[in-house]
């Protein structure tokens, strides 16, 4: 039974349970329960602090498991990543009381708080700036008011909560993170793991997509399709009416309307879009 570790609580959890639902698990229906086992897909959920998941993932106990990039590099486990999801797009930065700060090479000498020290001292070694790293499991926005540190390293969603500290950002982000699968890298069951890893690739595709279906006549077919492409080539059927073929594509969910806009245009009519709850590539 493959052992899949998954965030209870945070903004990774209910986006993860979501789309393990829309690929088809079990998932569970109180916040309390710590373990739930899917006998249908022969899987087991681990319900776990999105900051352990790559530890317990990487020393070998659990196969894998959703967590981000972001806490995935930060671990000192073996875990490595096996597919990007998303969703949970967020930037690590530093931040600054503001109009203190301007460059990072003026934190040489500084006090830098962060809940992502390993992350964090990497990054200072490899850009070659002497500053000591504050190890704070929360609270980072306040720590420069305490007098704990004279600047922060965190992650940014929208950047509010900085501004109402009083914060902002400064230099480039030391790295762009998301939501990822992570394995551990000598996993033993290799087909289940590539069967999770299909259907929430499934679910990216059906999230991206729609499915598009129009009538047109023959002789304006190729101009039709070469507005709706689909994926590798799309369906085309022959119509009761003379002269007349149906034609079905997937489409990019972005810019339906233009597209269905550029298929009246050519001649298309009946034009229709349909979400795609699923899919397999």
């Amino acid at each position: 039974m493959l052992r899949i570790a998954v965030p209870n609580k945070g903004a990774l959890s209910q986006a993860s349970q979501t789309m393990l639902i829309e690929a088809g698990y079990l998932q569970r229906r109180d916040t309390r329960e710590l373990v739930i086992a899917d006998e249908e897909n022969n899987v087991e959920f681990f319900y776990l602090r999105p900051r352990d998941i790559a530890v317990y993932v990487g020393s070998g106990i659990l196969d894998v498991g959703i967590t981000g990039r972001d806490l995935l590099l930060d671990s000192e486990g073996a875990a490595e990543e096996a597919l990007a999801l998303g969703f949970a797009k967020s930037t690590f930065r530093f931040a600054g009381p503001a109009g203190e700060f301007s460059d990072v090479r003026q934190l040489a000498g500084k006090r830098v708080a962060t809940s992502y020290d390993k992350l964090l001292r990497q990054h200072l070694a490899d850009a070659g700036i002497d500053a000591g790293v504050v190890r704070l499991d929360g609270a980072i926005e306040s720590s420069i008011r305490l007098g704990v540190a004279d600047a922060i390293a965190d992650v940014v969603e929208t950047g509010n909560t900085m501004r109402a500290a009083g914060l902002e950002v400064f230099g480039e982000p030391i790295m762009r993170s998301e939501a990822l699968l992570i394995r551990q890298q000598d996993v033993q069951d290799t087909d289940a793991v590539d069967i999770l890893s299909r259907r929430l690739q499934g679910v990216l595709v059906a999230r991206q997509y729609v499915m598009m279906d129009y009538d047109i006549r023959e002789d304006l077919l190729e101009a039709a399709t070469a507005v709706t492409p689909g994926l590798e080539a799309p369906t085309v059927s022959a119509l009761s009416r003379e002269g007349w073929v149906a034609v079905r594509a997937m489409v990019p969910k972005g810019g339906t309307n233009q597209t269905m806009d550029r298929l009246y245009e050519v001649g298309a009519r009946a034009i229709l879009v349909s979400p795609i709850a699923a899919a397999r590539l």
